[in-house]
């Protein structure tokens, strides 16, 4: 195995600069009163009072975005929402001359926020309330509202303007019948994708599809939104055997203006002989090109996505309250008194050009997954999606969503012929893209399920996708937008997940995470869970996924919290964790990754005979790490901890039996926290092993877990967290916060 301690450049230049900047901000003694530094930076685990806006709900641009020197800070900031739920900021560009806009965005409630029944408006900053369409996609077990689509006919403002989502018992005024099909096509409505390939032209008609059979996925008085998808054809109407289109029309009637989103896939599951495609793509709206790209090389399993405006076209940014999203539990903790630089945004809106933006390139993600070394890609969220998070700017907004899209581009995407769903692990229990073909024999049907292999280079992409180092494509753009294509990106990732490994290690249709590397089970059960939170209640595959969620959640509290005969260290030692120091060590960065997913699933509510009660079990790790007797906690962010004699002898007993195996004797006689120790150790009195200054650095990879650890960890957590709280270099995570996840207590 690779030592993850060769790190990239990248995340050498991160720890030099962060030195640099902690060096004029902390004490040379490193002495601080963690106390003091806690209660400032995070309060007593309530929401921070908003400020920077008037009681009207008026709001202002954050510095950045008003157009503020790249070096000043971003500091989004919510309304007061004078009784509503929560509320979004709408930012309208100057430059746009309706009267009124097109607006429709998710929103994700707490349980109890949006009780079922109950009427949503819209309370604008001189008073009005503005009537809401709000699609419901999810519920929480009481039946309140988990996640809807909003959507609103917006009067247009000379600045940006705040939105008060407020809760009425009142029943919704009559409004007119939702938008048929044929309203849209009698005002001409057309859009078409085509692929020339060799001087033949396959096509797929979005109008004349909707004729047919279209699905709903908005469906009220304000906006409309049909689903359609269909084989790309040839004039002879005969089927391309790989290449379809996907168009998602949402048709706001009022306003004359349409939506329009076309994907095109080249990702049909069991396509013998499948290939990538190389063609001339094209798409029209009302006959008129919109996009076109010559010699398209398609990767195989893969998709691209554009979006276009019939009609003018509506220049709109939603800004979400991050607290509330936050509190909701839907994402994690992240400290939001971290602020996202000008400097940081505007470096990351100038990485946001080229080829990778572009269909078959990848963004802002890593070419090869497996590759080591700290990366902005790797945690709960990536680093691009915390910024997003936490300064809610329309730079890193246009990073995340656009990430998201080319997330399409990796060659893992199924699609089932028969459902046009992703395909399901309870429909396929043997589907597998490891082993031989009779490892992927269904016994009932006595048929393979191993997907059709490709002859040499048929498929060849300059990409490498893994389930070790996946990150979180598109569970925030979904929960932010309600895209369709976000949903089911989500579905694709999740159900890869699950179907990755030889159907044996996997238990087939359980779908059993336990194969893989420790920090594999940890994004594994982050998107897997993120699936059954969010994926619509009606979504055929939303009970597939909580069923396997579930089905993993089991066999670690089996494995684990409820057999007397599991280690008293809180490690997870299945799978390959087991792979350092010839089977005596562990990777406590890699077991850290595990317990914040746990705590991520803990937090989404899979409940205190799942998530909550495993976490329980594993928040000893990181507990005892940075408080057991006998050791040192600097040294908690170690790269290897030993945990047995030799790989046939019982798991150590103590955490202080295991810190001594894990270094050399004479510096284990070294006191804790002295001067000695720390010239041993090349670093300052009071910091912490492990790249202490590098906001990917394992104390970094340690904070989300030991977070958690605190929240469920009683004394010994909140002991923890303050010695943690207590080092003496920290990383400056303006710049990449993706590890910036503190206690809710």
């Amino acid at each position: 195995m690779t030592a993850r301690s060769r790190l990239s450049l990248s995340l050498l230049s991160t720890v030099l600069v962060s030195t640099l900047a902690l060096a004029q901000s902390l004490p040379e003694t490193g002495q601080l009163d963690f106390d003091k530094v806690r209660q400032a930076r995070y309060g007593d685990g309530a929401p921070r009072p908003a400020a920077g806006f008037p009681e009207t709900g008026q709001a202002e641009l954050p510095a950045a975005a008003a157009g503020a020197g790249p070096k000043e800070a971003s500091a989004p900031a919510a309304p007061n929402w004078s009784g509503g739920i929560t509320g979004v900021v709408i930012e309208t560009d100057k430059a746009a001359k309706d009267a009124t806009l097109p607006l429709t965005f998710g929103q994700v409630f707490a349980p109890g926020d949006l009780p079922r029944g109950d009427t949503l408006s819209g309370r604008l900053p001189d008073g009005r309330l503005l009537p809401l369409q709000v699609d419901v996609k999810a519920t929480h077990p009481d039946g309140s509202v988990r996640h809807a689509v909003i959507s609103a006919l917006l009067p247009a403002a000379a600045s940006s303007q705040a939105m008060a989502l407020i809760r009425t018992k009142d029943k919704p005024a009559k409004a007119a019948a939702p938008a048929s099909v044929q309203s849209l096509l009698d005002a001409g409505f057309t859009a078409s994708a085509v692929a020339t390939i060799d001087g033949q032209a396959w096509t797929a008609s979005a109008d004349k599809l909707l004729k047919q059979k279209a699905a709903l996925w908005l469906d009220g008085p304000l906006v409309t939104e049909w689903l359609v998808a269909a084989p790309l054809r040839n004039d002879k109407g005969e089927e391309h055997p790989r290449l379809s289109a996907r168009f998602a029309i949402r048709w706001y009637r009022a306003l004359g203006k349409a939506r329009v989103d076309v994907t095109l896939e080249n990702a049909w599951a069991y396509q013998e002989a499948p290939r990538n495609e190389t063609y001339d793509a094209r798409v029209l709206i009302k006959g008129k090109e919109v996009y076109a790209k010559a010699g398209l090389v398609h990767l195989n399993q893969a998709r691209w996505r554009k979006t276009f405006w019939w009609g003018d076209v509506p220049a709109i940014h939603v800004r979400h309250d991050t607290a509330y999203l936050i509190a909701s539990r839907a994402l994690p903790n992240y400290d939001r008194s971290v602020r996202i630089t000008g400097t940081a945004l505007a470096d990351l809106a100038s990485s946001w050009n080229g080829p990778k933006t572009e269909p078959m390139g990848i963004g802002l993600a890593v070419p090869y997954m497996p590759a080591t070394g700290g990366r902005p890609d790797i945690g709960l969220l990536p680093s691009w999606g915390a910024m997003y998070l936490l300064s809610m700017d329309r730079r890193a907004k246009e990073v995340t969503l656009g990430t998201a899209d080319l997330a399409g581009s990796w060659s893992m995407h199924y699609r089932d012929r028969r459902t046009g769903k992703p395909v399901s692990l309870i429909d396929y229990p043997y589907m597998t893209l490891l082993g031989h073909a009779s490892d992927a024999m269904n016994p009932k049907t006595h048929k393979s399920e191993m997907f059709p292999p490709c002859a040499k280079d048929a498929c060849k992409s300059p990409y490498f996708h893994d389930i070790s180092h996946q990150p979180a494509f598109a569970y925030l753009p979904y929960l932010v937008t309600g895209d369709v294509y976000y949903l089911e990106e989500l579905e694709f990732w999740a159900m890869f997940d699950v179907f990755n490994s030889n159907p044996g290690y996997r238990e087939n249709v359980k779908g059993l995470l336990k194969p893989e590397q420790v920090r594999g089970q940890a994004w594994g059960l982050r998107t897997l869970g993120e699936a059954a939170y969010i994926v619509p209640d009606a979504d055929p595959l939303k009970d597939d996924f909580k069923r396997i969620l579930k089905n993993n959640l089991d066999w670690y509290n089996a494995e684990y919290t409820d057999n007397p005969g599991a280690n008293k260290l809180g490690f997870i030692a299945n799978g390959f964790a087991l792979g350092y120091k010839d089977g005596t060590g562990i990777a406590p960065w890699m077991d850290d990754f595990f317990t914040a997913a746990i705590g991520h699933l803990a937090d989404l509510g899979f409940g205190p005979d799942g998530a909550s009660k495993l976490l329980a079990w594993k928040a000893k790790m990181p507990i005892l790490r940075m408080t057991a007797p006998g050791t040192c906690w600097t040294d908690a962010s170690i790269y290897e901890l030993i945990v047995r004699d030799s790989k046939t002898s019982p798991f150590y007993t103590t955490m202080e039996q295991a810190w001594r195996a894990s270094q050399p004797p004479e510096r284990a006689r070294l006191a804790c926290g002295s001067a000695e120790r720390a010239a041993a150790l090349k670093v300052r009195v009071g910091e912490m092993t492990g790249y202490s200054a590098a906001n990917a650095g394992f104390p970094s990879n340690m904070q989300p877990a030991l977070a958690y650890a605190a929240d469920v960890g009683g004394e010994a957590g909140r002991e923890a967290w303050r010695r943690f709280m207590a080092r003496s270099v920290k990383p400056d995570y303006s710049n990449g916060p993706q590890f910036a996840i503190v206690p809710r207590k």
